[in-house]
């Protein structure tokens, strides 16, 4: 292969994907940092067609279209984008077009439209809609971005596509989904869905690894090794054919002849399958592939390096990058090391393996050696430049030093730990005082150098049993940084490192005289020169072997290589990609001439020459006299070493003796392959070996207990029978020492022999307790902390603290309103407010000065009057509480910002003195309950006192303050609230048994003293008897009451019994009369209290009044700071809208001139090539028409016939090819004048065979057919020269036409922009000037429709309340004088009406007189009759009749009365009843609340229990209620339309009997 061109373009890295289109020498690439640009290049004239700056940021993959290279598809990360090549002459242009693809779910997301403003007669309650964007407060280019990706949902990611005969594409997504995308319309269908029920099983758990198209469809690559043939086929898609591979694929692609098919796997093979012919698939390549772990240079042959990847393969390279021989380790490979005195290689594994590989044989390395060191990975593997030693490190923090030469086999000195993981590991061999320096980085900040003498150290003085170095051998530096640092190697007493926090190497001086400090001492180091380092990083900094160069190499791919004496120049060289993550691993070759480095995930090496000009020829001298200096100090070790490390067996094979044992490790091996998997856990592929497989200094540790349990057996069993006596003994003594008496018996501990496992076990608990305690006072403290910070945010930081008063006789509670200090900013905020309605209110007043608008100020506080100031148009009731405030806009008046600004100000600070004048009330009734309290408490006292001299056991009422009324209580603890018991240290212990004797000492000093007994006996304690005594007071009866019987008393004694009897009854009489008159002030005093708790309770319930009024107050106010709030908000996204809207229309003019500019540049341009186009077509004519001119001296029929060849021409073939048969699914290409020279050096091909001799016609001379075909030859040229320029102007016209409609799109653009902000002023003017208001309305007169429960006010008008009066004054005036005038006529007819009925009524009284005469005269009488009228006895007869009567109301008489007395007597019995009723009902009423509480719990234990089983009836329940009240409402409608029409014909009826003013005009 040779280098046929080199393009160099603007990429300052590296490229991230390449593509090749398959009808046109075009190559399009995309950079990576820091410009990621798209280049389309014409790679046959190395120059680049067309730029897309910042357009691949995320881009991975470029296809273009093979029917059209003027189509480009870019695979990013989450995105999906056409690019399209418009062409214009030798102009080209990239536009891109943008595939939304669908959510996650396969389901289409509509995009974020920004709203346009919409003229509307009616604003929105709530204003204007505007975009997120104005919401975010966003602007800028990137703001819609950022939104879409806020906003909208994931989105599917793309991660292979492919193109489609019809030029569309089949993309491939992670989760499963395949797409199919026409590119012309952007539209976007999903064929394949993972996630339906219907989907392909064998495609469900696909994600579409790769792509390629076939004559069916398309053949699939998913994650495993399975490959399809799919056919689609009107958007269904079947499997056809699978094939199965050895390895998961990862590429499928066809050959160039679409017959073979080509599989790459993960493992690096690459198969071969013709589906036509075979379903065989053939392996043609088998290849390693994997990231590059470590590589080295060989020390002995620079032309060998040695390498191992991550699945474990180590290989041999030669300088021409050819793999010379391979081993698999089957291990996760970690570190690697070339040694210096032998050719082999050790290698370190994740499972703390260090492996030891031959490499004498290239073609076939072989282990040799393994020792298992480390149970976590071995980072770190380095040979000093002697080859002495070789040193591991690794996270468990422990340095292992083993022999280097093969004929030691490889033996594990010693080992050393230093204080942290190990991060970093570097040697430095001194040849003048023979010691071997070692840095170790353990932690960020610190190093330690460790110095190790170059001689035997196999002796006792050095190891000690264990294998732990001496420190008589291996002395250790401890040094500090004061940055942390990623990298360090070591120098010739310096330490070179690169600290990625500064993003500098440092280099720092070590101390030269050590000795006299210890390795626990810390040295602080200062950087003794620094430099910047990567731009991207971190780094890794190596050594050159003669030590006077360094290297570092970082993430960002460069390797830097400058002098350790001055660190400020350097060399650089980009070796690896930055966007694979740069370098991995470096290492200078012997001689320091030569870089290796490997990549981190590019899987590449580069080695690289260091070259210097004349001016360095003598630091490659240097350097040549080094390697040879330590060639030939090292060859006569080399030539001792080598052989016998060609003479060591395979490994697993015959071990030698003296080393590792096969039951340590096993290790199989045969050919190229060795098995150490039992001891790398990490690696996956094979079964790993037990975690409680030993290291060797756990072998080791084994080994010498072992040694001492076969040395100290005999003495160790003497001992455990001597221990097995003496605990014989001693329990013996133990069993004794129970049964002694309870002064005689020892403790328990006392048997304890062993004094200093006793201390030692008393050391261990009281370090327990410490640390316990610790813990303990680390919670407190925090626990104290957090009490802190609440208590000052929510307690001291309070001006005036919550709490609540509850009332005496009911559950009622009145909480204040805490308030916290007014900062200095509110306090500034309100004062600069004050003052700013103060200025305004004294311009306003200035202003008002002349007549005119004087009076039109008292009209206007005519019309307003005491009513403006009223609570329905302020809308909140704040100044019948705090009084109105004068600074205070009107509402109706609020047009600015700033305005309503100021406005939330004030009302927050109306806020707030409402809440301070309930405060206020709240204290003084605060301060009443606390008297009332004090009040209660000492009636109770005194109540208290009466009971104990009635000796009444009665429990009485005593209230008092909850913690909610006194919330400070929270803040302490009482004792009584501790429930574990109080610990006291010693001395707080003695402090209390002092105070108590203090107490007894006291005690006993007060004495008993002979006035105090006598006191007590006499008058009982007391000086003079009070009367609250009386009811004790006994009069003593005589003495001879007790020893005489009443016969023997004497006449004295008799009276003296008398007085005696007296005096007990008068002191009877006077012990009832106090205990009535103290049983009466008890409950004088009882009702004292609960007349005095009342009250309260009703102050309190007029203080709950008033908070309830103040709380809608404040809700009211705090409504209208909301509205203001949201006002404010309103105008600042109107603002928001505005200045995105300017910049959209700014940078849409900037793009329109832009856009104008280039189309008058290309008009101008296509109006030239059409002049030249014209030219040439001219030309081709006047060409045509001159060749007879041009044969003049021919005959006629002879030039008849020449013309006809002139006008014929041949058929061009086209040349099949195996390029050419690589295109049949895509047959349709593009005609673009590009390819006009490829056809004319075609015809000009063909037209040879015109030209031959054979073709001369008869007659024609040789002279004149050659003149004859140069004629031809100038005819055709010109003839192609038209056809191209037709193209080139047919293109020239569509770029033309495009760049006109993106000129209409813009001027649109600019017309829609124009217009959204004209809308936006006029609805902004329009917002600005219908301000909400906030307007209080009695209920009930509100007379607008209701929805639900709220008003709806949208075609309500808020009018002055003066209109609406005067127009009612108007209506009434005028409907009183329509009701007089009614009145009046209603009275004239009413008079009417009133003589009528009296006409009738005459009438018929007249008539009936007129009956009643008549029947009077027809009247006829019965015999009795004319007797009865014709006796005289009539009055005897009455007056019996009068008797019989009497009698009988006598009679009732008395049975009235009897039955009265039983009825009264039923009513005392009654009255009983009711009596003990109420007392039933009394003690009912008493048991009630708790029997309201269980049956509340009862009921809330059946619902928590029924809930679940209830759901149903209560769902069932709840849509019966729905369907209840929509067919009330249905009802309550129909009622409401019938009751309307009900009142209508009312109204109708009534005014059809009531008369009019016009009936009565008309009458």
């Amino acid at each position: 292969m040779a280098l046929e061109v080199s393009m160099s373009g603007s990429a300052q890295l590296d490229f991230t994907s390449l593509s090749l289109s398959t009808d046109g020498p075009y190559l399009a690439c995309c950079s990576s940092l820091p410009d990621h640009t798209i280049t389309v290049w014409n790679w046959e004239s190395a120059a680049p067609i067309c730029t897309k700056p910042h357009a691949g940021r995320d881009v991975i993959s470029l296809v273009f279209n093979p029917l059209s290279w003027f189509q480009l598809c870019a695979l990013g990360k989450s995105s999906l984008t056409v690019w399209n090549i418009e062409k214009s002459a030798n102009i080209h242009l990239l536009k891109p077009s943008v595939i939304e693809l669908p959510a996650n779910d396969g389901s289409f997301v509509e995009r974020l439209v920004p709203t346009s403003q919409t003229v509307t007669e009616i604003l929105p309650y709530f204003g204007l809609e505007m975009p997120p964007s104005a919401i975010s407060g966003l602007v800028g280019e990137k703001a819609e971005s950022i939104l879409t990706k806020l906003c909208a949902k994931a989105r599917l990611t793309p991660s292979t596509i492919c193109w489609t005969p019809t030029s569309e594409l089949y993309v491939g997504c992670v989760e499963g989904f395949l797409l199919l995308v026409d590119p012309e319309s952007l539209s976007v269908s999903v064929i394949f869905n993972p996630t339906t029920a219907d989907a392909i099983p064998e495609l469900r758990n696909n994600n579409f690894q790769s792509l390629s198209l076939n004559q069916n469809g398309f053949i699939a690559v998913g994650k495993d090794n399975t490959v399809h043939c799919v056919q689609v086929k009107a958007a269904q898609i079947t499997i056809t054919q699978t094939w199965q591979l050895e390895e998961p694929v990862t590429t499928a692609m066809y050959s160039p002849d679409r017959e073979t098919l080509l599989f790459s796997s993960i493992a690096g093979q690459i198969y071969a399958l013709n589906p036509t012919r075979s379903g065989v698939i053939v392996k043609l390549l088998d290849i390693l592939s994997g990231d590059f772990v470590a590589a080295a240079l060989s020390h002995t042959d620079k032309t060998i390096c040695v390498s191992v990847r991550d699945s474990g393969v180590l290989q041999l390279w030669s300088a021409e990058g050819i793999c010379l021989g391979s081993l698999s380790l089957q291990a996760e490979v970690t570190s690697l090391a070339c040694c210096p005195i032998a050719q082999y290689a050790a290698v370190g594994t994740a499972s703390g393996n260090v492996l030891f590989i031959d490499l004498n044989w290239e073609q076939q390395p072989r282990l040799v050696h393994r020792v298992h060191l480390h149970h976590s990975p071995v980072d770190h593997l380095v040979f000093d430049q002697e080859g002495h030693y070789l040193l591991t490190g690794a996270s468990d923090s422990y340095i292992y030093v083993l022999d280097a030469k093969p004929s030691k086999m490889f033996s594990v000195i010693g080992y050393t730990v230093v204080h942290g993981p190990i991060l970093s590991l570097s040697v430095q061999c001194i040849k003048d005082s023979a010691q071997v320096k070692v840095l170790a980085q353990y932690s960020g900040q610190q190093l330690t150098v460790l110095s190790l003498p170059t001689g035997d150290l196999s002796g006792p003085d050095c190891v000690d049993r264990h294998g732990c170095l001496s420190t008589l051998v291996l002395k250790a530096s401890t040094y500090e940084v004061p940055d942390p640092l990623n990298s360090c190697v070591l120098g010739v007493s310096k330490v070179f490192a690169y600290c990625q926090k500064r993003r500098t190497l440092q280099r720092f001086e070590l101390p030269q005289n050590t000795d006299g400090l210890s390795s626990e001492q810390v040295v602080q180091l200062k950087p003794e020169q620094e430099v910047r380092g990567h731009p991207v990083g971190p780094a890794s900094l190596f050594i050159s072997p003669h030590g006077l160069w360094l290297a570092s190499a970082g993430r960002d791919g460069l390797l830097l290589i400058r002098e350790t004496a001055s660190m400020e120049r350097h060399i650089e060289r980009q070796c690896h990609s930055c966007r694979l993550g740069g370098v991995r691993s470096a290492s200078f070759s012997a001689d320091s001439q030569t870089v290796l480095t490997a990549g981190l995930k590019d899987c590449s090496l580069v080695c690289t020459d260091i070259r210097i000009n004349s001016m360095g020829a003598d630091k490659m001298k240097e350097a040549t006299r080094y390697s040879q200096s330590m060639k030939h100090l090292l060859k006569k070790i080399f030539n001792a070493e080598n052989p016998v490390l060609i003479d060591l067996p395979e490994w697993g094979q015959a071990p030698p003796a003296g080393t590792v044992t096969p039951e340590e490790s096993e290790v199989s091996g045969g050919g190229h392959s060795v098995d150490v998997t039992e001891q790398d856990e990490s690696y996956n592929s094979l079964p790993s070996a037990p975690p409680s497989h030993p290291t060797w200094l756990e072998s080791r540790r084994e080994a010498i207990i072992k040694e001492d349990n076969e040395q100290y057996s005999e003495t160790k069993k003497n001992l455990k029978k001597s221990i097995i006596e003496l605990r014989h003994n001693i329990q013996e003594m133990m069993r004794e020492n129970e049964l002694l008496p309870g002064i005689e018996r020892l403790e328990q501990e006392e048997f304890n022999l062993d004094v200093e496992d006793q201390r030692s076990l008393g050391a261990m608990v009281e370090q327990e307790v410490t640390r316990v305690r610790n813990e303990i006072e680390l919670e407190i403290l925090a626990k104290r902390y957090l009490r802190d910070v609440l208590r000052r945010e929510c307690w001291e930081s309070l001006k005036v603290k919550g709490k609540a008063i509850k009332a005496f006789h009911s559950e009622q509670q009145v909480k204040n309103y805490p308030l916290k200090e007014q900062t200095d900013k509110e306090v500034e905020d309100l004062r600069r407010v004050h003052n700013m309605r103060n200025i305004e209110k004294a311009a306003s007043t200035v202003s008002s000065t002349g007549p005119q608008q004087s009076k039109l100020n008292k009209n206007s506080k005519g019309e307003e009057g005491p009513e403006a100031e009223s609570a329905a148009v302020t809308g909140s009731f704040s100044s019948e509480l705090v009084g109105s405030n004068p600074y205070i806009y009107d509402q109706f008046c609020l047009q600015t910002t700033e305005q309503k600004i100021n406005q939330i100000i004030l009302l927050q600070d109306v806020i707030r003195c409402i809440k301070t004048a309930f405060n206020s009330d709240f204290e003084a009734v605060y301060k009443q309950k606390v008297q009332e309290l004090n009040r209660v408490k000492d009636r109770n006292r005194h109540i208290t006192e009466i009971m104990l001299e009635l000796d009444v056991r009665e429990k009485l009422w005593e209230p008092g303050l909850t913690v909610s009324e006194q919330p400070e209580r929270l803040l302490t603890v009482d004792d009584s609230e501790i429930k574990a018991e109080k610990y006291l240290s010693p001395e707080q212990q003695k402090e209390e048994e002092r105070k108590k004797l203090e107490e007894q000492k006291c005690l006993g000093a007060k004495g008993d003293t002979v006035r105090d007994r006598a006191l007590d006996d006499m008058m009982n304690g007391v000086i003079e008897v009070k009367k609250d005594g009386i009811l004790k007071m006994k009069i003593p009866p005589p003495g001879f009451v007790l020893t005489k019987p009443d016969k023997d008393w004497s006449e004295e004694e008799k009276k003296v019994y008398k007085e005696y009897e007296k005096k007990s009854t008068d002191l009877s009489e006077e012990k009832e009369k106090y205990k009535k008159s103290i049983e009466t002030e008890m409950r004088k005093l009882q009702a004292s209290s609960i007349d005095a708790t009342e009250r309260f309770d009703e102050t309190l319930t007029k203080l709950f009044e008033k908070k309830v009024k103040c709380e809608m107050a404040i809700y009211q106010e705090e409504l209208k700071v909301t509205y203001l709030v949201y006002s404010v908000l309103e105008e600042d996204e109107i603002r928001n809208r505005d200045l995105e809207l300017k910049l959209k229309l700014e940078k849409t003019l900037a793009f329109k001139e832009e856009i104008r500019r280039e189309v008058k540049r290309h008009e101008e341009e296509l109006e030239f090539f059409q002049e030249s186009y014209e030219s040439t077509v001219a030309e081709d004519k006047v060409l045509d028409k001159d060749f007879r001119k041009e044969f003049f001296n021919v005959q006629s029929h002879l030039v008849d016939s020449l013309y006809k060849l002139f006008r014929s021409r041949p058929r061009v073939q086209k040349m099949r090819t195996q390029t050419d048969s690589s295109s049949v699914l895509f047959k349709e290409q593009r005609l673009c004048g590009s390819q006009a020279p490829d056809a004319l050096s075609k015809m000009l091909k063909a037209m040879e065979d015109l030209d031959a001799p054979e073709n001369i016609p008869v007659g024609v001379s040789p002279q004149i057919w050659e003149r004859f075909c140069l004629v031809r030859r100038v005819k055709v040229e010109s003839e192609q020269k038209v056809k191209v320029k037709a193209l080139t102007l047919a293109e020239m016209h569509a770029f033309l036409q495009k760049r006109r409609a993106e000129d209409s799109a813009a001027q649109q653009e600019i017309k829609i922009l124009l217009d959204e902000l004209e809308s936006l002023h006029r609805d902004k003017n329009r917002y600005l000037k219908d301000i909400m208001v906030q307007v209080l309305l009695k209920q009930g007169q509100v007379e607008v429709s209701t929805t639900g429960l709220t008003a709806d006010y949208t075609d309500s008008v808020l009018s002055n309340r003066s209109e609406v009066e005067n127009l009612n004054r108007t209506i009434r005036t005028l409907g009183e004088q329509k009701i007089a005038t009614m009145v009046e006529c209603k009275d004239f007819r009413k008079g009417i009406i009133k003589l009528q009925w009296e006409h009738r009524m005459k009438g018929m009284q007249i008539e009936h007189l007129n009956t009643k005469a008549r029947d009077i005269q027809m009247l006829r009488l019965s015999e009795e009759q004319q007797d009865y009228l014709n006796k005289t006895g009539r009055d005897s007869r009455v007056s019996k009749q009068v008797s019989i009567l009497e009698k009988t109301l006598a009679f009732q008489e008395k049975a009235h009365l009897k039955s009265v007395k039983q009825r009264m007597k039923k009513i005392e019995q009654l009255n009983r009843q009711a009596a003990e009723k109420a007392k039933e009902n009394a003690t009912v009423k008493q048991q009630l609340p708790d029997m309201q509480v269980t049956v509340a719990e009862r009921t809330h234990i059946y619902e928590a229990i029924a809930s679940q089983d209830n759901q149903a009836a209560k769902t069932e329940e709840r849509y019966q209620e729905i369907l209840l009240r929509s067919n009330l409402e249905a009802c309550a409608r129909a009622q409401a339309e019938e009751l309307a029409s009900l009142w209508a014909e009312v109204e109708r009826l009534r005014m059809k009997n009531f008369p009019s003013l016009d009936q009565l005009k008309h009458d």
